[in-house]
C-alpha cells in the first residue's frame, strides 16, 4: 500500500514537472531565441569598437598586437592626451560644431517651413517640385560636386564656411523637405481650422498647433542634417584647403600619410569623435521610430 501510494505520488511529480516543461518552452522558447540572436549580433557591432578602443590605449610600441586582449599589457591613455595637446583636434571639433549646428538650424528652418507649405497649399508646378525632390535622392552628392564647386567658384566662398555649409545644405533639404510634408499629411486639417475659428492666423495655428506635434519630424530633420555635415569627407576635402577650417574628417585624415600612420591616434579621434552622435541618438530616441515611420508612408 505504501509502494502504491509514493508511485502515485511519484507519477504525479513527473507528470506536474513535464506540463512545467513544456508550459516554460512554449511559452518563452521564441522569447528565448529572440534575445539570443539580438546578443549574438549586439556582440558582432560592439567588436569592432572594442577594436578600436584597445588600439587607442596600446603603448605605442605594440599597435600592431595579435592579442586578443580587451585592455592590453601596459596600457595607457597617452594617446588620448596628445589628441588634445599636440594636435588642433578642438579646433577641428570647433569648426565641426559651426558647420554642422549650422547646416541643422538651416535644416530645420527651410524644411519645415517648405514641408508646411507643400503639404497644405496648392500652386502652380506643386507636383514637379515634389518629383524634383525625389529626383534628386537618385544621384549621389557627389555627382553635385562640380556644378556646385564651379559656382562657389563665381561666389568667391571657396574655403569658407558659408561654401560648405551651402553644398551640405543642399544635399540635405530635398529628404527633409519631403520627410516634413509627409509628417504634415498625418495631421488633420481640423486642428488648424479649430485655432483659426478661436482666432489665430495661419503662422500662429502653424507655431502653436502644428509645429509642436511634428516634433518627432523634426528630430529626424535635425538629426540627418547634422550627420550630413558631421561626418561628410569628399566635399570638405574639395572645398576646404586652410588647415586652420578643417573639420573632423579632414583632421583624421591628416594622421594618415604615405609612410606611416598613427593608428593610435587614429582610434582615439574616433572614439572621441562618435561621442557627440551616439549622445544624440540617446537623447532623441523616443522620437526617432514615429519621426521615421509616421512621415515615409504618405506622399
Amino acid at each position: 500500500m505504501k509502494n502504491r501510494n509514493l508511485l502515485t505520488l511519484l507519477t504525479a511529480f513527473w507528470l506536474k514537472l513535464w506540463v512545467s516543461i513544456k508550459y516554460f518552452f512554449k511559452k518563452y522558447s521564441v522569447k528565448g531565441l529572440i534575445y539570443l540572436f539580438l546578443i549574438f549580433f549586439t556582440v558582432i557591432a560592439i567588436y569592432p569598437i572594442l577594436n578600436v578602443f584597445t588600439m587607442s590605449i596600446r603603448p605605442g610600441d605594440k599597435l600592431l598586437s595579435t592579442s586578443l586582449a580587451v585592455i592590453p599589457d601596459n596600457w595607457t591613455f597617452q594617446q588620448y592626451v596628445n589628441l588634445f595637446t599636440k594636435t588642433d583636434f578642438l579646433n577641428w571639433i570647433v569648426n565641426s560644431l559651426v558647420v554642422s549646428l549650422t547646416v541643422t538650424f538651416t535644416g530645420v528652418v527651410l524644411a519645415s517651413t517648405a514641408g508646411y507649405a507643400i503639404s497644405r497649399f496648392n500652386f502652380v508646378g506643386k507636383k514637379m517640385s515634389m518629383l524634383g525632390l525625389m529626383g534628386t535622392q537618385m544621384f549621389p552628392a557627389t555627382m553635385l560636386l562640380l556644378p556646385m564647386y564651379i559656382m562657389l567658384i563665381k561666389l568667391e566662398l571657396i574655403n569658407s564656411y558659408l561654401g560648405i555649409i551651402i553644398i551640405y545644405s543642399a544635399t540635405a533639404l530635398p529628404f527633409c523637405v519631403w520627410q516634413m510634408k509627409g509628417f504634415y499629411d498625418t495631421i488633420p486639417f481640423s486642428l488648424e481650422e479649430s485655432a483659426r475659428i478661436d482666432g489665430c492666423n495661419r503662422w500662429q495655428a502653424f507655431y502653436v498647433i502644428i509645429l509642436p506635434l511634428a516634433a518627432p519630424a523634426l528630430v529626424i530633420t535635425a538629426l540627418f542634417s547634422f550627420m550630413t555635415a558631421w561626418s561628410e569627407y569628399i566635399v570638405a576635402a574639395q572645398i576646404l584647403q586652410d588647415t586652420n577650417l578643417y573639420t573632423l574628417p579632414l583632421g583624421l585624415k591628416s594622421f594618415e600619410s604615405n609612410l606611416s600612420t598613427e593608428w593610435g591616434l587614429y582610434a582615439a579621434a574616433s572614439l572621441v569623435v562618435s561621442i557627440p552622435v551616439v549622445i544624440l541618438f540617446v537623447i532623441l530616441s523616443k522620437w526617432l521610430v514615429s519621426g521615421l515611420t509616421l512621415g515615409s508612408v504618405k506622399g
